[in-house]
C-alpha cells in the first residue's frame, strides 16, 4: 500500500489558504479517482482508500493541524505497516514560486512546522515529498501570507501546481523510481 499524505489546516476557514496546498493535491486526486475521504477520529485524520494506477493507496489529510501532523500520520503508517519508502507527502512551500513543484527524497524540514512534526513522530528524514511553490511573501507577514487565500490572478498558477503535482504521484504510484521523478519534474 502506498500513502500519500497531503499537509493542511483542518476547517472551513482555512479552505483555499496557500499553507492548505498539500490538501488541495489530495482532494483533486480524490475527485479524479471517485474516492471518499471518511474520518478517522481515533487516528485523527480524513482518510481515503482505492486503487490508482493498479495500486492500493491511502489517502491521508491529517485532522490535528499542520504543526501536528506527524501525531496522525506514524500511528496511520503503523496501523497499515506502510514502510516509509512507501510514504510521499505534499505540502507548500514559498521558496518556490507559485505554479512550480519539486521532489525530494529526503531532509530536513527547512522552517516548516508540519515536517518538522512528521520528522519527530517518524524518527526520520528519509521520506519523499512533493514541494508545491506558493512564492515568498517578501516582506509581508509569512503567517497572513501562508494562511491568506490565492487571488484570481494566482489561479492559473494554482492549477499548474495541482496538476503537476497529482501527476507525479501518479508516476511514483505506477513505480516510477524517486530518482526519474526527481529527474523529470525538478
Amino acid at each position: 500500500m502506498k500513502m500519500i499524505v497531503g499537509l493542511g489546516n483542518i476547517g472551513p476557514q482555512y479552505d483555499g489558504t496557500r499553507h492548505n496546498m498539500g490538501f488541495m493535491v489530495i482532494d483533486q486526486i480524490a475527485k479524479d479517482y471517485q474516492l471518499t475521504f471518511k474520518h478517522t477520529s481515533k487516528m485523527e485524520a480524513m482518510t481515503a482508500s482505492g486503487i490508482i494506477k493498479g495500486e492500493k493507496v491511502l489517502l491521508v489529510k491529517p485532522t490535528t493541524f499542520m504543526n501536528e501532523s506527524g501525531r496522525s500520520v506514524k500511528p496511520l503508517m503503523d496501523y497499515y505497516d506502510v514502510p516509509v519508502e512507501d510514504l510521499i507527502v505534499i505540502h507548500d512551500d514559498m521558496d518556490l514560486p507559485l505554479g512550480k513543484i519539486r521532489l525530494k527524497a529526503k531532509g530536513s524540514a527547512a522552517g516548516h512546522n508540519g515536517l518538522k512534526s512528521l520528522i519527530n513522530h517518524l524518527g526520520t528524514q528519509g521520506f519523499h515529498r512533493v514541494k508545491v511553490g506558493i512564492d515568498h511573501p517578501g516582506k509581508a507577514s509569512v503567517v497572513d501570507y501562508v494562511l491568506g487565500k490565492f487571488k484570481k490572478d494566482e489561479q492559473a498558477g494554482l492549477l499548474d501546481n495541482l496538476d503537476q503535482a497529482e501527476h507525479a504521484v501518479e508516476d511514483w504510484i505506477e513505480g516510477t523510481t524517486f530518482a526519474q521523478l526527481m529527474n523529470k519534474y525538478n
